[in-house]
């Protein structure tokens, strides 16, 4: 598409660039340069965390079309492999996955090699209650509830940061997330255009208002700090909204959804450089027990479900093609589904699922993972899709290798059996400024 070829324009204008430099016949002693990007982040990348609640079911999102045991469970709801030229025929990703045909506008970002797979992956508590299974998710913690802090809070709150933007963490919606819920002020934002003290009301009784809450405010010690934080993003807001309208970059469309709409304000709290490091976002409705065998979306079936999530990251990737180098898009939800449909054309709870991975960073075009396979012998308790990776393990590497946190056993205390399944790549340090550099030959 013409939008998402620009990206890659840019990609080879900058290789280019970096090619006729290396052309130049430099002094033997002088060092090799690459200028890349300037980084917008404190410690690494701008990370977004999309919580998909109900439970969707993977093996109808990314379907192992190539595994003759998916067709023979599934009579009902299965897709069709890409040879089929069905409506329901997957679009092939390797050989083996292919997307579930709602998605096929992600084959794009997937082809651009900045969106990627992560296959029978979840947690390895064995729990089939949504409550608490994206409890222990968001805690980071399976199977224990005694730390009362979120990963994500634990995460910002292991680094030594000066970042005191009261939009370094926030969370979409009208209560902050429990992954963000800890000792750094998160906050819980709807959208802009709704973050304002009553509009109709006097500048001067705002004001006045303004006044006496800081005052009862002073002295309270955390709850002085979340107070001055809403203040100051009112502040912010203002100075945001000051700029008009927001227009969406590179023809961008976002869907006029919940989804859609959190996304284009991520997307806009990004390009206004507030100090924005981690943001969250809700997508529910995807306990599917019943009518998923079609592929047309209506309602809030799974087509419906999976149009809107296809429409805003795609959305939100043209949107920030130019920044993406420096963002993480990470898709979660609390368990898979079984193999086998039910008689309803739906899918109960099951245990593995999948993740969706985007970004510059991402090592994409790739389903990563070490799969199970879904003979009777392979499949997990009841009949569900085995876990061969700890969904900390890729949180983990993300953290590690593109956000800028050593400080796992932190995040995740009493993990420490990493596997990592070279889901993003190193994130590049900075290279020292020219004049240093030839201040060091010297």
């Amino acid at each position: 598409m013409p939008d998402l070829n620009r990206r890659s324009f840019l990609k080879n204008s900058l290789m280019s660039s970096i090619v006729a430099i290396g052309g130049i016949s430099w002094p033997s002693w002088m060092p090799r340069v690459v200028f890349g990007p300037p980084d917008r982040s404190p410690h690494g990348d701008t990370l977004v965390a999309i919580f998909l609640r109900g439970a969707h079911d993977g093996l109808n999102i990314v379907v192992p079309y190539a595994e003759g045991e998916y067709h023979a469970k599934r009579s009902r709801i299965g897709l069709d492999e890409p040879n089929k030229g069905t409506a329901k025929s997957v679009v092939d990703l390797d050989g083996q996955f292919g997307l579930n045909p709602v998605l096929r506008p992600l084959k794009d970002i997937w082809d651009e090699g900045d969106l990627a797979v992560v296959h029978a992956v979840g947690s390895p508590d064995p729990t089939h209650s949504h409550f608490d299974a994206m409890d222990y998710m968001e805690r980071g913690t399976p199977g224990e509830k005694q730390l009362q802090t979120g990963w994500l809070a634990r995460h910002l709150a292991s680094l030594a940061s000066e970042n005191r933007s009261p939009f370094r963490a926030v969370g979409m919606g009208s209560v902050v997330q429990a992954a963000l819920r800890g000792p750094v002020p998160a906050l819980a934002l709807e959208s802009i255009a709704s973050f304002h003290l009553d509009p109709n009301r006097r500048a001067s009784d705002i004001t006045r208002f303004q006044q006496t809450i800081a005052s009862l405010y002073q002295g309270t010690g955390f709850v002085e700090v979340q107070g001055t934080a809403t203040f100051e993003a009112l502040d912010l807001i203002k100075k945001i909204e000051a700029g008009g309208v927001y227009a969406p970059a590179n023809g961008a469309q976002y869907p006029n959804t919940p989804f859609g709409n959190q996304l284009k304000t991520i997307a806009q709290l990004i390009k206004a450089d507030v100090g924005l490091e981690v943001a969250c976002v809700d997508k529910g409705g995807w306990d599917t027990h019943a009518g998923e065998g079609d592929v047309t979306p209506a309602g809030n079936n799974l087509p419906a479900l999976l149009n809107d999530l296809q429409a805003g990251l795609h959305a939100f990737y043209t949107d920030l093609q130019d920044r993406m180098d420096n963002i993480i898009v990470v898709t979660m939800s609390e368990f898979g589904r079984r193999l086998a449909d039910n008689a309803s054309s739906g899918t109960d709870h099951g245990h593995g699922n999948v993740m969706f991975l985007m970004g510059g960073g991402v090592v994409g075009s790739k389903v990563h993972g070490v799969w199970p396979g879904l003979a009777p012998n392979q499949l997990y308790g009841p009949g569900d899709l085995a876990i061969t990776t700890d969904f900390r393990d890729v949180l983990g590497e993300i953290l590690l290798k593109r956000v800028g946190n050593p400080h796992l056993d932190q995040v995740f205390p009493h993990y420490t059996d990493y596997h990592y399944r070279g889901v993003v790549t190193p994130r590049r340090t900075r290279t020292a400024s020219l004049t240093d550099l030839l201040a060091a030959a010297r």
